[in-house]
């Protein structure tokens, strides 16, 4: 029969892992602190127990709590302005636009430092704020405010006396956005305040990004599209106004002060920002 063999260490020992004198160690065992055994009258302490003492001792968070880092990724929807300053300031953020509804589900999910999003409220005849006050209620992040951006309908040039609202989009080929972008969202928000059938105008050509929703009606893909003032004028295309709206990044707390984002932010303070943003 084989008895396991338990690893017992000498008093020396005990003090060399614990990083203090021998005397420590007596006075330890005087005070019955420290698990030991005590054989033909020489101390003998066990591998295993005084392991489990350290463990027992332990402070601070558990052993595999300790939350991974974030990805350095910008989640949510796309704009030119943020995709341009993350390109310019080599702040070295990737970026994943699902829009506004999608980045929001990553970050909950800790798969980015950011989201930025564009979500308006109806009742509240806001942006942003209802979107995330309660689902990230108690949690370590902030709303950062980015731009204000001018929205409307984005038409080929023959278009642009005949669109003054929503309703004139009736029988035109509209650029369609994802489900859950702020885009979409607002979409639908405008058509149900002015009593238009969503069947009464034409889906087409489905575009991921602001510049996307441009380029299509630029190539003929569709008529209009419900887009930014600033890629109409990129792709001299008419544009008919609508509202402003609000583009903000949601933030983890923590993240804010690590370099990545610090760099964003600090370029966004830059001439040269300024200058384009203009």
């Amino acid at each position: 029969m084989t008895i396991p063999s338990e690893t017992f260490l000498t008093t020396r020992e005990v003090a060399a892992l614990l990083r203090i004198k021998e005397r420590k160690v007596y006075d330890l065992v005087a005070k019955r602190q420290i698990p030991c055994t005590r054989a033909t009258g020489k101390l003998l302490f066990s591998k295993t127990a005084i392991d489990a003492w350290l463990t027992s001792t332990r402070s601070g968070p558990e052993a595999g709590s300790i939350e991974s880092p974030l990805p350095s990724v910008i989640l949510g929807s796309h704009d030119p302005l943020l995709d341009w300053a993350l390109q310019e300031s080599r702040c070295g953020l990737a970026t994943q636009f699902g829009g506004s509804s999608d980045g929001l589900d990553r970050f909950a999910e800790r798969g980015g430092v950011a989201s930025s999003l564009h979500l308006y409220d109806p009742k509240a005849d806001s942006w942003n704020i209802s979107g995330v006050q309660h689902r990230f209620k108690d949690q370590p992040v902030a709303l950062v405010e980015f731009c204000w951006r001018e929205r409307g309908v984005i038409v080929k040039p023959e278009f642009q006396t005949q669109i003054r609202s929503p309703a004139d989009l009736k029988g035109l080929r509209l650029v369609q956005r994802q489900p859950g972008t702020g885009s979409e969202i607002l979409l639908g928000c405008l058509f149900a305040r002015d009593q238009i059938d969503m069947g009464s105008v034409s889906f087409t050509a489905q575009a991921h990004t602001e510049t996307e929703a441009a380029s299509a009606v630029l190539e003929d893909l569709a008529d209009a599209a419900l887009g930014l003032r600033a890629m109409a004028e990129r792709f001299r295309l008419a544009f008919v106004p609508l509202m402003r709206e609000r583009f903000d990044l949601i933030v983890n707390r923590k993240s804010w002060f690590d370099e990545p984002l610090q760099l964003l932010a600090e370029f966004c303070r830059s001439q040269e920002f300024k200058s384009k943003a203009r």
